[in-house]
């Protein structure tokens, strides 16, 4: 069974920092991608940034770019959020591409919730 569990959100304050972590079991092939998304309540949800495992190369929306970083080790996805604002509090999603290219996302995790106070 695919799962992905969405782990390190919480309270910060402007300017803070936050790692989000994505585990990733039940693929039978280590040829996926990951990427980061968030909503934010009544917006649409919005692309972070996506790693493809195959050669480990990322992608990086303009949403957050520049204060982000997308990392893998293992089965495990990680996004450093730094220089938070409080317009980036939204509930923040790990999903998979199975086809490994970062561009259609089949499995989506729970979604941890991101609040910045300012």
């Amino acid at each position: 069974e695919v799962q992905l569990q969405a782990s390190g959100g919480g309270l910060v304050q402007a300017g803070g920092s936050l790692r989000l972590s994505c585990l990733a079991s039940g693929f039978t092939s280590d040829d996926y991608a990951i990427g980061w998304f968030r909503q934010a309540p009544g917006k649409e949800r919005e692309a972070i940034s996506c790693i493809r495992r195959r050669d480990n190369t990322a992608d990086y929306a303009d949403s957050m770019k520049g204060r982000v970083a997308i990392s893998n080790v293992k089965n495990m996805v990680y996004l450093q959020m730094n220089s938070l604002k409080p317009e980036d509090t939204a509930v923040y999603y790990c999903a998979v591409d199975s086809g490994g290219l970062c561009e259609v996302f089949d499995y989506w995790g729970q979604g941890t919730q991101v609040t910045v106070s300012s």
